[in-house]
């Protein structure tokens, strides 16, 4: 039989809408086509039926008898409907947090579990079916699976007993009694089950995570495409070294004003395989395993009743149709596969990261540490995170949480936050974890200067929503899953390193094809599911150190802080030790030397306690300057937002003592970092008698640099800037490649304005940086009056750059009925990219806002009952609960709430109180 027409549609069929590069929360976006009529019939149930559709929601008061506990467990809830849980036993205690999550997130646990497992087609149909094989590719759930099976006795007792938890909510109570997404859903899929939970859904979860946070290989990626068009030195130009001598490191802080000058990080080769000059680790040793492996596969489509052929030799790779299931075609097909993959916590972007500090007590008004962290998230209702207290009644061996932060539903345990002796929080390491691999294959054999090996394959049944099942076969190699075929655009890039005529090769010679493999640490089971629960136990340094040795993927800037006032830094992660490949771009498989030689020792990572400037901050920048450390990777922020945070921390301190307050201050600070550079310039340039570009001028003359909300002049900046990036530089880039703003392009920018007369300024009439920004000034103008009206008075930086908070799942339907039951906004916010209130956006696509600070919090290590958090959405996800998104307009307000710890405080703000019993 046929494939079925990707592009076919019925009124109930799920389709899949492009990237417009906003909001990637699935594959692009699930948008359900409804017939007119059963959209007439839910907005009926809606409007008639609210008292169904509050059937899903959570009983918190009373008592309820669940299945499987030892002794009674207390569930309270404040203001906010976030819940502390108190139990006799840690049993018990996940037991209820997975009861709990699934009273309000459960939608959200199952989406998420179908997009880990591959197996979104099950739910919006044949859309999803290249969704869900790349992640079969990638076999996220299979190494799941495995990790779960590695698991020691006590870590498994508490995924199972969450899990536990989780069918006890579950049992008896039919989907829509569960949540209203299933009612919608069902209109296009037909009745949906709902399985029971396992550890292996929880577990699957940290491989999503472990994907959004994944490093360098949309910018690998990036690098091998304008390696193709551009020469070194606009090479150079367009990926600039980071600036050591300007912008901090974590370890050393702020830069020395006697700082020798750092050398060059390593530049973008022109192909792979060249070494880094800087790779103190190339070659040296085989710490651990030598290689990552993985699922490696080149999806082949079966028609919907068959499978590939079993026995004998396989097909090599390239032979599947170019249908459901086909490969990407070339490295720009890749790149768009991946960003429009299902982004859970987080799209992949340079300029996407997080914020977090931690002063010591020496330098504080109670004495005591404070903590301070913001992770940056793609914005998703409901929020990701899930805030929610831990309390063991009697903390001790057999029970020994005391914790209380933000959470994943679907995970147990606290994944940032407190206990009773210590506080952590993260931000993204960075480092280069995963790498292309050019494989070259003669029909199944992977070819090697050491010994060739034979593909392995493995079949994939999908499952899809009123149709026939599909089959793939994946492929796997000894790097990792083959997840695209290679053009000849690259392979002329390949060629100067090898000598030899790739692109004629793979045609003369019979059999052989180049396909690129995709090598990543997460694709090998590792300890994380084990680490959270040691992290929330952990009551001094050494033990923080000792759970952080579990933190193999993602790997995070972990800071830290103590009760008896120390403050540290630890970078964990399972991080590759290189060959003679530096990870800039595509390595060639069948160079043994290139390959990972096993990994960083945990004792090699950098790690840090009590410095004595008294204060730590990370913000995606470098760890360490070149030579001071094992390389981790070079693909770090550019370091605006670590230098203004360190700015600002250095005058707190030094206007003393800094209080929680200074650090609210902090968090919110909307300064734009091209404000002290740009700015002088484009008032410098000759309006040539221009009444546009003089306008603009004197508009922005006076200007603060901050981009509020408010502010007329702060989006007519970004406008310009904006500008800048389309007329200067995208008409120089090669397709596929697009100057998407934020730190790396206003790093760029930096540097190019002291180069009047580069030939990136030049394109037509333009001849000079000036006249190109004059040229910028005027098209802004123009371009800011079609966006915001004629008169500058109307103009606002946050209606341009304005805030929807979008549902996962439904929330691209296009159907207004269900977009306006399950998003919220527009809010207009402050801030934007590279600035360290981080509402980013990206220039290429808009001036919407793409990421966020998922939450805010501030710890405060002298009496946690003063510390403050907020969520950006709210803590249930069921759209007619007050508390869908009760916490957003504090969140762009950039204000806190108090986050009540001790059992005195946690009394003083219970509204409701359910108790479970056995």
């Amino acid at each position: 039989m046929a494939a079925a027409d990707p592009d076919a549609q019925s009124p109930l069929e799920s389709a899949m809408r492009p990237p417009s590069g906003t909001y990637l929360h699935v594959s692009g976006r699930i948008v359900l086509r409804v017939a007119a009529g059963v959209v007439v019939l839910l907005l009926i149930a809606v409007l008639l039926g609210i008292g169904a559709v509050r059937r899903s929601f959570p009983v918190t008061d009373g008592e309820i008898s669940i299945p499987g506990l030892d002794s009674r467990v207390t569930v309270t809830r404040d203001a906010s409907g976030i819940p502390r849980i108190e139990a006799d036993t840690a049993r018990d205690l996940f037991l209820a947090q997975g009861f709990v999550h699934a009273q309000d997130r459960f939608w959200e646990m199952d989406f998420r579990r179908h997009v880990t497992a591959g197996r979104l087609s099950e739910l919006f149909g044949a859309s999803q079916f290249r969704t869900d094989s790349f992640i079969r590719t990638l076999g996220w759930r299979k190494v799941a699976e495995e990790e779960v099976s590695r698991l020691d006795a006590t870590t498994l007792s508490y995924y199972q007993a969450y899990a536990d938890g989780v069918n006890a909510y579950l049992a008896d109570r039919s989907p829509t009694e569960v949540s209203l997404e299933y009612g919608i859903v069902g209109l296009q899929a037909g009745p949906v089950t709902i399985e029971k939970w396992t550890p292996a859904d929880s577990v699957a979860w940290l491989k999503a995570m472990a994907w959004d946070l994944r490093s360098n290989l949309e910018d690998e990626i990036d690098r091998a495409i304008s390696a193709s068009t551009l020469d070194a030195q606009q090479m150079a130009d367009i990926y600039p070294d980071y600036p050591y001598d300007e912008r901090p490191t974590i370890i050393d802080g702020t830069v020395p004003d006697s700082a020798e000058p750092a050398g060059p990080t390593p530049a973008s080769p022109p192909g792979p395989g060249a070494a880094s000059a800087n790779d103190s680790n190339a070659g040296d040793g085989t710490d651990g395993e030598a290689n990552a492996g993985g699922t490696v596969s080149a999806p082949t489509e079966a028609a919907p009743s068959e499978t590939a052929p079993a026995g004998g030799a396989p097909p090599g790779p390239g032979t599947d149709s170019p249908a459901f299931g086909s490969l990407p075609s070339d490295l720009g097909e890749l790149d768009d596969q991946l960003r429009s993959l299902p982004a859970l916590l987080g799209r992949s972007s340079h300029d996407l990261g997080s914020n977090s500090w931690v002063v010591s007590g020496q330098h504080t008004a109670t004495g005591k540490p404070l903590l301070a962290n913001d992770p940056h998230l793609s914005p998703a209702m409901p929020s990701v995170w899930y805030q929610v207290g831990l309390r063991c009644r009697t903390v001790g061996p057999e029970c020994p949480f005391d914790v209380s932060g933000f959470s994943f539903s679907g995970l147990p345990g606290v994944v940032i936050g407190h206990n009773q002796n210590i506080a952590w929080g993260m931000t993204n390491l960075g480092p280069d974890v995963t790498d292309l691999v050019v494989e070259r294959i003669d029909d199944a054999e992977v070819l090697s200067d050491a010994d060739n090996e034979r593909v392995r394959t493995r079949q994939e049944t999908i499952r899809i929503a009123k149709e026939k099942p599909r089959t793939i076969t994946v492929w796997e190699t000894k790097h990792g899953p083959i997840i695209s075929d290679l053009d000849s655009t690259y392979r002329r890039v390949l060629d100067t390193t090898t000598g030899e005529d790739s692109a004629t090769a793979g045609e003369g010679m019979a059999g052989l094809r180049y396909r690129l493999a995709l090598e990543w640490t997460a694709l090998k089971p590792g300890r994380t599911a084990t680490a959270i629960f040691a992290l929330n136990k952990a009551t001094n340094w050494t033990e923080f150190r000792a759970a952080a040795e579990l933190f193999d993927v993602p790997s995070q800037n972990l800071v830290y802080a103590d009760t008896s006032g120390n403050i540290g830094y630890q970078a964990p992660g399972r991080i590759p030790r290189r060959g003679t490949a530096d990870g800039m771009m595509p390595r060639q498989g069948w160079e043994s030397a290139q390959d990972w030689q096993g990994w960083i020792g945990y004792d090699e990572l950098p790690s840090l306690l009590n410095p004595e400037r008294g204060w730590i901050v990370t913000a995606n920048n470098p760890v360490t300057r070149p030579g001071q450390s094992v390389r981790l990777g070079d693909d770090f922020d550019d370091g605006d937002r670590a230098k203004r945070i360190t700015d600002l921390l250095t005058e707190a301190i030094d206007a003393g003592p800094v209080t929680a307050q200074d650090f609210a201050r902090i968090q919110g600070d909307d300064l734009n970092p091209m404000a002290d550079t740009l700015l002088p310039r484009l008032l410098a340039v000759d309006a040539g008698g221009d009444e546009d570009i003089a306008a603009g001028q004197e508009l922005l003359r006076g200007w603060d640099g901050r981009d509020s909300a408010d502010s007329a002049q702060a989006a007519y900046f970004n406008v310009v800037v904006s500008t800048i990036l389309d007329e200067v530089f995208r008409p120089k880039l090669p397709k596929g490649v697009a100057p998407s703003g934020g730190s790396h392009w206003y790093r760029v920018v930096d540097n190019l304005l002291t180069e009047p007369d580069s030939p990136w300024w030049k394109e037509g009439e333009v001849e000079n940086r000036d006249e190109a920004l004059a040229r910028a000034l005027g098209s802004a103008w123009n371009r800011t009056q079609d966006l915001l009206g004629p008169e500058p008075v109307t103009w606002r930086w946050g209606t341009l750059h304005e805030l929807t908070i979008r549902n996962a799942s439904l929330g691209e339907s296009g159907i207004s009925a269900v977009e306006k039951l399950f998003n919220r906004g527009p809010y207009e916010v402050s801030g934007g990219s590279g600035v360290v209130n981080a509402t980013g956006w990206d220039a290429s696509v808009g001036f919407a806002t793409d990421w966020v600070p998922s939450m805010r919090q501030i710890v405060d290590l002298g009496d946690f009952d003063d510390s403050r958090w907020i969520n950006l959405t709210g803590a249930s996800g069921h759209a007619f609960s007050p508390h869908y998104a009760d916490q957003t307009e504090d969140w762009a307000a950039n204000r806190t709430r108090p986050w009540a710890y001790s059992p005195d405080a946690v009394a003083r703000s219970t509204v409701d109180t359910l108790v479970l019993t056995p």
